[in-house]
């Protein structure tokens, strides 16, 4: 069923992004070559260049927001994909207008001028739909601008699903209820409407526009019968996997010759997005260093003279796809601290502790030489904490998709750490944020887990 409140959504940011692009081209210019703040050689455009330039800048504008997909607008759409799709359409509609001058030998060509008009459109263009979607998540979350749903299925991933719906009220998809064709009782205070022989009537009725589909893999034959009833309507399809273990996991539909392939360990990790996370590793870490030198060389100053052994610690940890390297950290323990007991955790009030080591570990002190393991490039600054190898094989066949951890670096930090997962805490709620991490990797991610990191990931009170 076509929603027609996500076509009014649409041709309103269709409207808006064309007005804001004008509006930006037209200052742009002003400030490039009238206000004075920059220099220019030659003549200046005049003003109904700026003008005359308009109907070009906006086909240009609509062929490449559409092509940059900013107007596939659904309600499940994240925000992320709306700031990748207008920094596409922003460079796209620079790229395509600096084309059409260039082969039409405009004399007032300026990079300046495409600069400030690109930044400035990605600027505007952003917030206005930033905006948009703060009005309508909270008109959404106050019973307008919803629409209806139906589940089909009453089992793990049916429940899971209507508690999800009920909980992002901003969604603004209202779950009518369920389809089974093994009538029971109600699930979870909805009614069970019909079968799936039902699907058709109930969508004309209650005006559905959603339909999910939370069938066990089991009853695969009642997948394709489902899909089969659907194909007659106008509603749209979704189908939700039965299987908690891919809780954390991003499955990815791929096309090869007819034949649909499924993803379900999609990392980050490969072309550009390395070359990116790497940079902004070198860069940071020799900030970071500049800023705790001071702080490192006093801790290790104390270690050396308040303790027996080496100011370092070596450990042996698992990094990327599971390569060993030796990991640093100020030494806070005694040097025998495991001939008796061998590899285990730390725990609370650990009396292997020295007495800095009961300062720098609650304070995670102790881990700032991994600096020099990020500018090696055996860690980066943000990932999945790097494990034991002692530890790996128990965790690997006790918790699923532990091993995925290992498709990017091991880092100083991480979501998991920052969210309190971290010491004597659930395993397989650190496994599932690391791999939320690894397959929803941005840069802009990595900033938010360092920003949170300096609140939240110091001190703990989970570290020992």
């Amino acid at each position: 069923m076509i929603d027609r409140r996500s076509q009014v959504q649409s041709f309103g940011f269709f409207l808006s992004d064309l007005t804001l692009t004008a509006v930006i081209w037209l200052t742009a210019y002003y400030v490039r070559f009238r206000a004075g703040w920059f220099a220019w050689e030659g003549d200046i455009p005049p003003f109904y260049w700026c003008w005359r330039q308009l109907p070009l800048l906006l086909l240009l504008s609509v062929f490449a927001f559409r092509h940059a997909g900013m107007y596939q607008i659904g309600r499940l759409r994240r925000f992320r994909e709306e700031v990748l799709a207008v920094s596409k359409g922003a460079v796209l509609l620079c790229l395509f207008l600096l084309s059409a001058l260039f082969f039409l030998q405009d004399p007032y060509e300026s990079r300046g001028n495409f600069l400030l008009f690109g930044f400035g459109t990605f600027v505007s263009v952003l917030a206005v739909r930033r905006i948009g979607w703060t009005v309508l998540r909270r008109l959404r979350a106050h019973g307008i601008n919803r629409t209806q749903a139906l589940i089909v299925g009453t089992g793990r991933a049916a429940r899971r699903l209507a508690k999800t719906l009920r909980r992002l009220r901003w969604l603004g998809i209202v779950n009518a209820g369920f389809i089974e064709d093994r009538r029971g009782p109600l699930c979870d205070d909805l009614p069970i409407l019909g079968n799936f022989d039902d699907l058709p009537k109930l969508i004309d009725e209650k005006q559905v526009s959603h339909v999910f589909i939370a069938l066990p893999f089991k009853r695969y034959e009642d997948v394709r019968r489902v899909f089969g009833i659907l194909s007659r309507t106008n509603a749209e399809v979704r189908l939700v996997p039965d299987v908690p273990s891919m809780a954390g996991l991003s499955l990815t539909t791929t096309q090869l010759d007819g034949t649909t392939i499924v993803g379900l360990r999609e990392s980050q990790h490969f072309g550009i997005n390395v070359v990116v996370k790497r940079v902004m590793d070198i860069l940071l870490a020799m900030v970071a260093l500049c800023v705790f030198g001071p702080v490192m060389a006093l801790i290790a100053l104390i270690i050396k003279f308040t303790s027996h052994g080496p100011i370092l610690f070596r450990q042996t940890r698992c990094g990327l796809n599971g390569k060993t390297f030796e990991m640093l950290k100020f030494r806070s323990m005694r040097i025998d601290a495991e001939q008796q007991t061998g590899a285990v955790w730390a725990r609370k009030n650990d009396d292997r502790r020295t007495w800095i080591g009961r300062i720098i570990r609650p304070t995670s002190l102790d881990e700032l030489p991994q600096l020099f393991n990020v500018l090696w490039g055996e860690m980066s600054l943000v990932g999945p904490r790097p494990e034991r190898p002692e530890f790996i094989a128990g965790f690997a066949k006790s918790i699923p998709f532990y091993m995925a951890r290992h498709g990017m670096k091991a880092g100083m930090t991480g979501w998991a750490q920052v969210n309190g997962w971290r010491g004597n805490t659930s395993l397989r709620k650190r496994v599932q944020y690391d791999l939320h991490y690894i397959t929803h990797w941005t840069p802009w991610f990595d900033i938010r887990i360092l920003w949170l990191t300096v609140f939240r990931g110091f001190v703990d009170k989970n570290a020992y």
